[in-house]
Parts: structure tokens; sequence; C-alpha cells
């Protein structure tokens, strides 16, 4: 029999997507600073460090999972399928030309859950048909982080992307203050990096970034 994943299929049970990069954290580090953003209601964490070797990178990966489980949230592995079944980790987040996300249900049915980095609606729908639980759609805006992956896309694809029946999560210069703006799309929420990993108050601006998500969702269904 397989075994079921924790989330339904076409829901995700996060509103806020975490991205790791350790180079942003502040001193205390990597795990500091994801605890903190757990304790202020983070529910899913990407472990997405490609430079560690596999055999720091699943140190790493067994840390966040015994956070994660702590907390209760959703912990994810950037493209290792490898350290993600090792690790206990609930699913795999793959990078837009990785695996196809049918040869991994193929293999592994709903033991992982399957994100996929889009930076197109067709890569969207390709996702969606190849059988992945939700995908990130970006650069919404202008960012460092994501300049190799083309200029910003802007929110048109937003909208469009989020009548194809997948959660789609906005990625890419996502601040508090356009939170607003993506939510309106029909996005099911955010992914971010740089906002939560560098931010001064780590827990505190998680608790906004939520907050800010729902009061809009809110509007948006009104």
């Amino acid at each position: 029999m397989e075994e079921e994943t924790v989330v339904e299929r076409g829901k995700t049970g996060f509103e806020l997507y975490l991205i790791t990069d350790r180079k942003m954290a502040p001193e205390g580090g990597l795990l500091c600073v994801v605890e903190e953003a757990l304790k202020g209601g983070l529910r899913a964490v990407q472990l997405r460090e490609k430079d560690l070797s596999a055999r720091e990178l699943l140190k790493v990966a067994f840390e966040l999972r015994e956070l994660t489980e702590r907390h209760n949230a959703l912990l994810f592995i950037n493209d290792r399928v490898d350290v993600a079944l090792i690790s206990g980790a609930d699913g795999v987040h793959l990078p837009e030309g990785s695996f196809s996300p049918s040869t991994l249900r193929r293999e592994f049915g709903r033991r992982l859950l399957i994100g996929v980095s889009c930076h197109s609606v067709e890569a969207v729908r390709r996702a969606h048909t190849e059988g992945a639980d939700f995908v990130t759609l970006g650069p919404v805006y202008e960012t460092p982080s994501k300049i190799k992956y083309g200029p910003p896309i802007g929110t048109a694809p937003l909208r469009e992307a989020t009548q194809l029946g997948i959660p789609v999560f906005a990625l890419g210069g996502i601040k508090r203050e356009n939170i607003r703006e993506v939510i309106k799309c029909g996005v099911n929420g955010v992914a971010v990096i740089s906002a939560i990993m560098k931010a001064p108050n780590v827990r505190e601006e998680t608790e906004r970034f939520i907050c800010e998500i729902r009061k809009n969702k809110k509007e948006v269904i009104l």
C-alpha cells in the first residue's frame, strides 16, 4: 500500500514557504533562523544549500527534520531525492529542468510531496500535468538571487497560472509591501528567501508575513 503524504492533493497546508540560504543568516546561523521562523508560525521550509557536499547536506537535513517535526512543519529538500528520503523529509523541491515529477510518482507514489520551481505559465502547466503538488512561480519582482532566471515576469503570469488547478506560490522579490498585489492574483501564498533570512527579528517578521497573507486572502474572498 502506498504511504500517504501529510497533505492532500491540491492543498498545501501552508501559506509562507521559506527557502534557505545560510550565507544570508546572521550570527547564530541557519538553524537559529529557521527555528525562530518556526516559532513565528512558519509551516514549510525548503533546504536549498546547493554548494554543500552530500554528507554536509544530510547533516543539516537531519537537524532541520528535528526542528520541523517539533513545530509540526513540513521539510522539503531541493533536488536531492536521496537526501529527502534518508532524512525523512516530507518532500522534494525540483528545479525547472530536473527530474520529472511523474518519474518520482512512479517510483515513490505519494510518499514524497513534490514542489517544482517554474518561470513561466507553460512550466506550471507541465508540472501540474506531471503530478506536482505545488509550484513556485517567478521571479515576480526584481531580486538579486534570481537574476540568472531573466527579468521579472510581473503579476500577469501569476493570474493565469492560478487558473490551472495547482497551488501556486509567488517567488522573487516578495516583501510585505507587495503581498497584497500577488495575493490578489489568486496565489496560495508566497515563497521568500532574504525577507526572512536577513530579517533583524526573524520571528516577528514571520508573524507579520503570515498575518499580511491571511488578511489579504480574506479581503480577496470578501
